[in-house]
């Protein structure tokens, strides 16, 4: 999407100052810890009061989450605050699903936000987790579930249905591919509320963003993006199309109601609603699905990240 790419560009050299210069700039940066998992090199860093989960992959190290010790409160990447606009959307409260928990920073949040509301965050990594609760003061507590499995297995296996379910989960900068096809959205459809939404983080530098897009849509008939400076956040639902004035009182109404840090009313008047025949989209991009060879998937992504630095990101 030529849109997007020229609005990544600029929000690299954001993101940038972000990892180098700014988060870093506020002390030396230490590494406080070094784990092998069976899934990832884990990497934790501290700077002044900022915590940084990182995983290795390719002589590069990503961002994977970002805490602020002395503000439990702060997300401090943007996107994870893009990804609470889902607030905005969902009919009802009555459940949230979170794949990806890395750090656990935008589950504590919408826990701390909703202490009533039901909130499972699933991590595949169990060594992730465990860092998480040693440096990211993340713990379960009543209403906060973490669970260590796949995403898609979890999904599966569970009977339940949420009203808001955020999709977050990356290695370095990859989405694991089966969590990226139709027969994968397929199944988080089967699992959303009627009235829910679905928030997904993505990489614009992503050769594979047309695709995933594509793929999306096939599924989900309505659409909307937000741009949060260096990554896209979708939100994608059923049912009738949210008018740009339904979205906004019910944003405001929910703002009201919980005293959101980051304004979810705000965040939604940057909604961005993608139409089937974008022009912006490639013609050529192909729909995802599990008889995708995976491994042809990575090397075009590998290849494509050699020449377009992924953004961090900060869960």
């Amino acid at each position: 999407m030529a849109l997007l790419r020229r609005c990544f560009i600029s929000a690299l050299l954001v993101l940038l100052a972000f990892v180098s210069g700014g988060a870093w700039a506020q002390g030396e940066r230490t590494l406080v810890e070094s784990r092998e998992s069976l899934y990832n090199n884990i990497y934790i860093y501290k700077q002044g009061s900022l915590f940084f989960l990182t995983f290795g992959l390719n002589k590069a190290l990503y961002v994977e989450s970002a805490f602020n010790a002395a503000d439990e409160l702060e997300l401090p990447a943007p996107y994870t605050r893009f990804m609470t606009v889902g607030l905005a959307y969902a009919h009802s409260l009555g459940s949230i699903l979170e794949i990806g928990s890395g750090g656990g920073r935008t589950s504590s949040y919408l826990h701390r936000s909703l202490p009533s509301v039901p909130i499972t965050s699933v991590e595949l990594d169990p060594v992730v987790i465990e860092l998480s609760h040693k440096y990211f003061g993340t713990k379960e507590e009543p209403n906060f579930s973490i669970v260590n499995e796949d995403g898609r297995q979890f999904l599966a296996r569970s009977p339940q249905k949420f009203d808001v379910i955020l999709l977050d989960a990356y290695h370095g900068p990859f989405v694991p591919f089966h969590l990226l096809t139709r027969e994968f959205y397929d199944i988080v459809r089967q699992h959303l509320a009627d009235g829910g939404v679905v928030m997904q983080n993505l990489d614009p530098g992503n050769q594979l963003f047309d695709s995933v897009i594509k793929t999306i849509g096939s599924v989900f008939p309505h659409t909307d993006l937000y741009l949060a400076e260096g990554n896209v956040v979708f939100a994608a639902y059923d049912g009738p199309p949210r008018s740009t004035e339904e979205l906004a009182k019910l944003a405001a109404e929910r703002q009201g109601a919980l005293k959101l840090r980051y304004n979810v009313g705000e965040m939604a008047r940057q909604r961005r609603p993608l139409l089937a025949a974008d022009p912006t989209i490639d013609p050529k991009a192909t729909i995802l699905t599990d008889d995708f060879a995976p491994v042809e998937a990575l090397k075009t992504i590998e290849r494509h990240n050699r020449e377009w630095p992924s953004p961090a990101t900060g869960r």
